[in-house]
């Protein structure tokens, strides 16, 4: 029976969770997993459903029959088919730890997306896209020629039918225009050291201020640069014996880690935006292995 996703947010009141669980009973829908949070402060109710339809039912049916149970919680809500894999657009610069990480669990099944291209604005990783018999687009960009150059971006998000753009350390700044086109679909990667550390070299400034901690941050794409609500974050600890090619090693490895974190929790609908921050569900301990594997 193929597994089905329900994402639902909406101004908390009494009757949300008993209005869905009735109808996917009535449905002929049993619940597998199912995770909630009532943020009292905002006060929007969160929940994520993963359920089968014991009916055969299809999606364009489940997603007929939920409207009617939405309308009176004025709910924002999604029905997703759970084997249904994200089309992915990545995207990179000078850097490629994020990008060959990624592409390492995509091709090993870790990473249940589908990569519709590569992007980006150097040729120094053309070969490894094309050796994974990817699209792979140059796009130049220079003060001159940004608007233009993100009109083609747009063009390949367009004609790829990409669902989510990853900025494996893709090093230009977005415009404003752009990230409000693009609103919740561009997750974005950075070292932990903003706004202390800025520049070209932060690791070799965190060596000289003898940094003990370095971490990264994976966060959605806002017209504040390095600012959008974040997703997925963690550190590793650093010894006074360790050099500043260390800091660079142990920084690129966490990114990587941190970045995939993010993705793989975006592509099964796990991240909920909540102003300024996220609700971001665990995958279950039983879910994980279907996750994973998609």
């Amino acid at each position: 029976m193929t597994s089905f996703v329900l994402t639902v947010q909406c101004p908390t009141r009494r009757g949300i969770v008993a209005a869905i669980s009735t109808w996917l009973a009535e449905s002929g829908c049993n619940i597998t997993d199912a995770a909630q949070f009532d943020d009292q402060l905002t006060g929007r109710f969160f929940t994520r459903i993963t359920f089968v339809a014991e009916t055969g039912a299809q999606l364009a049916d489940l997603r007929a029959g939920f409207a009617p149970v939405a309308a009176p919680f004025g709910m924002t809500w999604a029905i997703h088919d759970g084997a249904a894999r994200m089309k992915t657009l990545l995207m990179v610069s000078n850097f490629g730890h994020c990008l060959n990480d990624l592409l390492y669990r995509w091709r090993i099944g870790a990473l249940p997306i589908d990569i519709v291209g590569v992007v980006s604005n150097h040729m120094t990783y053309q070969k490894v896209v094309v050796n994974h018999d990817l699209p792979f687009h140059h796009i130049k960009v220079t003060k001159e020629n940004k608007p233009q150059a993100e009109a083609r971006l747009m063009e390949v998000v367009a004609d790829s039918g990409a669902e989510l753009v990853v900025l494996a350390r893709y090093m230009q700044v977005l415009s404003d225009g752009l990230c409000q086109a693009m609103s919740g679909r561009i997750i974005n990667i950075h070292h932990s050291f903003l706004p202390s550390f800025k520049g070209a070299n932060p690791y070799k400034q965190a060596f000289e201020r003898g940094v003990k901690l370095i971490g990264a941050t994976a966060h959605y794409v806002t017209a504040d640069l390095d600012e959008g609500p974040i997703i997925e974050q963690d550190t590793v600890r650093i010894t006074h014996a360790q050099s500043p090619e260390d800091y660079v090693s142990l920084g690129r490895d966490v990114e990587a880690q941190v970045l995939a974190r993010a993705v793989h929790a975006h592509i099964h609908h796990r991240v909920f935006q909540n102003g300024n921050k996220t609700v971001v569900f665990p995958a279950s301990p039983g879910s994980y292995a279907s996750e994973r594997m998609g």
